[in-house]
């Protein structure tokens, strides 16, 4: 019994030790007994307060030392150790330390449910989460507020919030935290309904929100674009006073109305905003620049600058981001030096990845690949970014290159990886099914076989191979297909002239209530073209505005195409009149080659006088007017063109073909 005193006194001394050293670093005093030598083994109270600070000034192996030589625990030891874990990000360990609590015969408090379940919640651990509400029904603890609070919070993250809300309803008691915690759930999990349905039940009830709950309102509202809802929130929260006195608050205004992409509101809620507070430019920066807004983008910066405000990394990758999509290299690089003088090129993996994408697609790919080279931790992001850039660029090879060196270097891949790899295979007019084989395995080994990107991805591999019913079957096991999964079907149908199919998975989409986008309809006219569906086609191009879509220069073309091929040359010529983009050379190339299949002359004339107008410099386009010409036995006509682009010395590069000779030995 004395050795055990010994030893509580000495891990006291050297703990406290510890504690005093790291409070010194942090300026502050610790709360500790002032007799440490009187702490005897059996004072749980004072040990606990000092293993409440240790884990509370973030040395947890010193408090897990003293736990472990405590001679005597209660719960609230037990208690401490569980939140602390979890605290410092081992939520498994955590729930060990419960269970083997609960193997030593110590009882649960309230605290201990609490504390557990909202672990088992944020970690996903929902397998634990249920066992040990076995206990919670068993001890008697069902009805407790702030348990049930926890218990609500894991069913809203597992999915279940019907569940969730028997659960809350069925409570005596319901106040403010609980409100908010389970606002906080449903804005999460994206339900407009249970969102507005709680929100009219708390008015109904007389709960008063705080600054909190606007918070979760607002964010609500963001993520369902709801914003007459999102407006008399917003009224309410200048009523009630909270924007002055909440800055949280008035940033999620900001984003609530830049995600409704109202632009005067966005910039209104932020002028309301201190100068001081620093988020909130960043903020607008990034917003301007996710709207295409270069000029309001870098205006903020400079005030920013004159506010001695520093932006942050993710301003600095919303505007490279925008410099690759607005093919803004200069501007790129000077956001490229901006980004060395402040020193977030070295180590951060968001900008170096947003810079390699950025010299990428500018079709820089000298410095996009001596960004990735340069940086010394050769991240997933930048591989991944590295990907884009040469698919890009066109370059397959070093694709499978660089997937290849990441399997020797253990990097482990993911999704974006993965389905770059299988679109590289998409460079080439005919992948090899070996090919496919090989990447579909990798997909299932890694366990990426039911990701929506790498199932799209393997979908058109197989059907540029020739495999169209391996296509098929991927798309016949999607977990939930949406507008991507059918587009990319429908895409592989209509590359091998299965019209009619396209046809049927168009109407199947349309009953399961998916809105069908510009992509998908050019893939089932495409379909309609190359299976000669005539009818079907202009009554799907006819009911694209119906869906909110309006045809683009893609789609004119391919029905331009299309009623070419059926000899409908007249109509095509008046579609084409009538088009946006009636300047497209492309298109009376098309409708010239139908007219000079069919013999259709005064059309063609037109067609080809048009042709030479828009490309007058194209040598492929005069001897295709010249061709037309000879063919109706104007030779004079024929003749005099050829001589006009002999004059301008026109010349075409010349074409050669490619075969592969499989030798035998």
């Amino acid at each position: 019994m004395q050795s055990k005193r010994v030893i509580a006194s000495c891990a006291i001394r050297r703990y406290v030790t510890t504690l005093s050293h790291k409070c010194q670093q942090k300026s502050l005093q610790p709360t500790l007994p002032l007799d440490f030598c009187s702490v005897s083994n059996n004072d749980v109270y004072s040990l606990n307060r000092i293993l409440h600070d240790l884990v509370k000034y973030g040395s947890l192996t010193s408090a897990l030392h003293l736990f472990e030589e405590m001679p005597k625990r209660d719960v609230v030891t037990w208690n401490i150790m569980i939140s602390g874990y979890s605290h410092y990000g081992f939520p498994r360990k955590s729930v060990y330390l419960y269970n083997k609590m609960v193997s030593q015969g110590i009882r649960e408090n309230s605290s201990t449910f609490s504390f557990i379940l909202s672990i088992c919640a944020n970690a996903g651990l929902y397998k634990e989460g249920l066992e040990i509400l076995s206990r919670v029904v068993v001890l008697g603890f069902s009805m407790n507020l702030y348990i049930a609070s926890a218990l609500v919070n894991m069913y809203i993250q597992m999915g279940l919030t019907d569940v969730a809300f028997k659960v809350f309803y069925d409570l005596p008691k319901r106040n403010l935290p609980v409100w908010n915690l389970v606002l906080r759930g449903i804005c999460e999990a994206g339900k407009p309904n249970e969102f507005l349905r709680l929100y009219s039940d708390m008015k109904l009830e007389n709960v008063e929100p705080n600054g909190l709950t606007f918070c979760y309102l607002i964010r609500g509202c963001c993520i369902e674009r709801l914003i007459d809802k999102g407006r008399e929130i917003h009224s309410l929260v200048i009523k009630t006073g909270w924007l002055e006195s909440n800055i949280f608050l008035a940033n999620a205004l900001v984003d609530f109305y830049s995600a409704c992409g109202i632009l005067v509101d966005t910039n209104k809620a932020f002028q309301s905003i201190p100068p001081q507070d620093v988020i909130s430019w960043n903020s607008m920066v990034s917003i301007y620049a996710a709207n295409n807004l270069l000029h309001e983008a870098v205006q903020v910066l400079e005030e920013m600058r004159l506010w001695d405000k520093h932006p942050s990394a993710m301003s600095f990758v919303a505007l490279l981001n925008l410099s690759s999509r607005r093919k803004e290299l200069l501007f790129g690089k000077q956001m490229h030096s901006f980004v060395m003088k402040l020193g977030f090129d070295y180590g951060n993996v968001l900008i170096q990845s947003a810079l390699i994408d950025m010299y990428g697609k500018n079709d820089d790919i000298e410095n996009s690949v001596s960004v990735f080279q340069s940086n010394p931790i050769r991240s997933l992001e930048c591989c991944n970014s590295m990907m884009t850039s040469l698919l890009h660029l066109g370059v397959p090879q070093d694709v499978f290159e660089l997937f290849s060196w990441m399997v020797c270097e253990n990097i482990a891949f993911d999704e974006v990886s993965l389905s770059s790899t299988i679109k590289a295979l998409s460079f080439y007019s005919s992948p090899s099914l070996d090919s496919c084989d090989l990447l579909h395995c990798c997909a299932i080994k890694s366990g990426f076989d039911f990701d929506i990107m790498v199932l799209c991805s393997l979908i058109d591999a197989y059907s540029r191979s020739g495999q169209i019913r391996y296509s098929q079957k991927i798309f016949e096991v999607f977990p939930s297909p949406n507008i991507i999964g059918f587009t990319s079907i429908i895409n592989a149908y209509a590359r091998k002239g299965m019209g009619c199919e396209c046809l049927g998975l168009f109407e199947e989409m349309i009953q399961k209530g998916l809105k069908p986008d510009e992509v998908t309809f050019l893939c089932i006219l495409l379909g309609c073209n190359h299976s000669g569906l005539v009818v079907e086609g202009k009554k799907i191009f006819d009911s694209m505005r119906l869906h909110g879509v309006f045809p683009d220069r893609r789609h004119y073309s391919c029905m331009v195409d299309l009623l070419g091929r059926a000899g409908l040359v007249i109509e095509a010529e008046e579609l084409l009149n009538h088009a946006s983009s009636a300047g497209d050379s492309v298109m009376w190339s098309s409708l010239l080659r139908s007219c000079r299949i069919h013999q259709n002359e005064h059309v063609g004339r037109r067609a080809a006088k048009k042709l030479m107008d828009l490309e007058p410099e194209d040598p492929s386009v005069w001897l295709q007017a010249s061709n037309f010409y000879s063919e109706i036995g104007e030779f004079e006509t024929a003749i005099y063109i050829r001589e006009v682009a002999v004059a301008r010395k026109m010349s075409r590069d010349i074409g050669y073909s490619l075969i592969r000779v499989h030798e035998c030995h």
